[in-house]
């Protein structure tokens, strides 16, 4: 622990007011509420409150000038040959010393330690700087520059936690983003996923089913605490649908190309077809052209009004390679029955 004046920036020669000053004014600049991103914060508010409930009591302060006690408000063993101590006796109190009693200063209970944790600002013991001592304590401070009532609100307890009260209000946290990335897959079935959020802290995420490209969730309770004791923020978590091979979306429909030989267009026939959940056998009427679309019904994606549909779009594909046979076919087929597909398209 510091020197709890060179905590404050005070002289050791400094008035109670200009303690107090120098307390008011860092305790806003160091407030953990004040500076989120400083993992310092709760550290350095800590260390300020120590400081001031030593040198803004008057008793203590004297006490610490004296080196009776130390920067903790800890007391000194100041003992001499013997094992008396300055006043004589086994100890000061017992023999009227400052304390008034055995055992250190008012068995301790002056003396306190300060720390930050979750839902705010904690104080351990309890004593005449700090709640309701008239001496300006740390608790009346609070009263007065945050308007709260943390002065009543701690008398006489042991440990406490300052209530939403204390600083005169809360807030909520500030809520944070994340993006996560799923399949099309995981779009027809749902999916959990870890997500990483800005602040270092890893959360699971449910994403339902059906979800769109761009889609937020958002997850109660997962952003920033709030201010004095104020709920947390949310974590607002941005869903992207990564592009797939085969499916293009369409709301809650899919659609896809289907190549097919040239034989089945002409003919007619069965083919498998790929859906999200395994192939299935789709039938192709005879003299399908190319650019046909056909629909499987129930193998789209969950939507507001029932599961979607897959369309199938015929492409006609050729041989790879030239086939004679093929070459004369369709030189006959010209010549004996010719017709134009784009007769009523010029």
């Amino acid at each position: 622990m510091r020197d709890p004046y060179d905590v404050l920036g005070v002289q050791k020669n400094a008035s109670g007011a200009t303690i107090k000053s120098a307390f008011r004014k860092l305790a806003k600049k160091l407030h953990p509420d004040a500076n989120k991103n400083d993992k310092t914060a709760a550290a350095k508010f800590a260390e300020l409150n120590a400081a001031y409930e030593i040198v803004g009591d008057e008793d203590k302060r004297k006490a610490f000038d004296r080196g009776e006690i130390d920067a903790e408000g800890k007391p000194r063993f100041q003992g001499f040959p013997g094992g008396g101590f300055p006043g004589g006796g086994a100890g000061r109190g017992a023999g009227g010393g400052p304390w008034g009693h055995a055992g250190g200063p008012q068995g301790d209970s002056h003396f306190e330690s300060f720390t930050w944790g979750p839902g705010g600002f904690q104080r351990h013991g309890g004593g005449p700087g700090s709640a309701g001592a008239g001496g300006g304590g740390f608790d009346d401070i609070l009263k007065e520059m945050f308007g709260g009532t943390a002065g009543a609100g701690t008398r006489g307890r042991r440990r406490t936690q300052f209530e939403p009260d204390d600083f005169g209000q809360t807030a909520t946290g500030q809520d944070v983003s994340g993006t996560v990335t799923i399949t099309l897959e995981e779009v027809a079935s749902g999916a959990t996923r870890r997500v990483h959020l800005p602040t270092g802290k890893e959360v699971e995420a449910k994403i339902p089913a059906g979800l769109s490209d761009g889609q937020t969730i958002r997850l109660k309770g997962q952003g920033l605490p709030g201010m004095g004791g104020g709920p947390a923020g949310d974590a607002l978590i941005t869903v992207s649908v990564a592009p797939h091979a085969r499916f293009e979306r369409d709301g809650s429909n899919l659609r896809l190309e289907l190549p097919v030989t040239l034989y089945e267009a002409v003919l007619g026939g069965r083919v498998r077809v790929p859906t999200l959940d395994g192939a299935v056998e789709l039938a192709i009427p005879a003299n399908t052209s190319s650019g046909r679309t056909l629909r499987v019904k129930g193998k789209g994606l969950p939507g507001k009004d029932g599961t979607g549909d897959l369309y199938a779009t015929v492409r006609i594909v050729l041989p790879d390679q030239p086939d004679p046979e093929l070459e004369a076919l369709m030189k006959k087929w010209r010549d004996g029955k010719p017709y134009d597909p784009r007769r009523d398209r010029s």
